[in-house]
């Protein structure tokens, strides 16, 4: 079997290898450190599962997930994110990702969550599910932060964890052109005029750390 880590810190990569080759004795590990390596890898070997982080440099982990898809349909992904469930595990479960877990609780759960999402299965745990659910059955009832695109969902993150859109731009490789587009598609979709409404309504909502 072999299982491919994406994280751009090494000491992550080791910890996740470690806790995975103790379940895995025969298993080999590949590793990438940023999204291009993670895309060049997928491109010259097959794996049969691929753990990334969400937040990596070189790229949108939300776009790489899906340029990944695109290409791999069949590989499982699993995603390891430093963000809480409620901020984008629905995202990268729509976007094709296998599982969702944070850093947090990798060390109790990636084991199980590896084996399911290896039998073909989806890998989330029950307030993830009920969310799933509730947008299934409420279209009407959702917040105003699920009709965003995933990039002007991303924008708005970023705005509300204090970034300027300088260096926005520089973090997603985009122009500040195109993230003062992004931002200002955002601000008339929530019904916002500023930054500030933009960082309150995602504190209240639970969407930055």
């Amino acid at each position: 079997m072999k299982i491919l880590i994406a994280d751009d810190h090494a000491v992550v990569r080791q910890g996740l290898r470690l806790i995975l080759a103790n379940e895995f004795r025969q298993a080999t590990f590949g590793e990438a450190q940023d999204t291009n390596a993670l895309v060049e890898q997928m491109k010259h070997d097959q794996w049969d599962v691929v753990i990334m982080d969400l937040s990596m440099p070189g790229g949108s982990g939300l776009n790489t997930l899906k340029e990944i898809k695109h290409n791999h349909p069949h590989t499982p992904i699993l995603i390891l994110s430093m963000y809480p469930e409620d901020q984008y595990a629905v995202r990268t479960l729509k976007a094709g990702a296998s599982g969702y877990l944070t850093k947090e609780t990798a060390s109790e759960e990636l084991v199980n969550a590896t084996h399911k999402v290896l039998r073909g299965g989806k890998y989330i745990n029950a307030s993830v599910a009920e969310k799933l659910l509730l947008q299934l059955g409420n279209e009407a009832g959702r917040p105003p932060h699920e009709f965003l695109s995933d990039r002007e969902y991303q924008v708005l993150c970023m705005i509300a964890s204090g970034k300027e859109v300088g260096q926005i731009a520089a973090d997603l490789t985009l122009s500040v052109k195109t993230v003062s587009t992004y931002r200002a598609r955002l601000l008339e979709k929530m019904n916002m005029k500023t930054n500030a409404e933009l960082t309150h309504y995602a504190i209240e909502n639970k969407l930055v750390m």
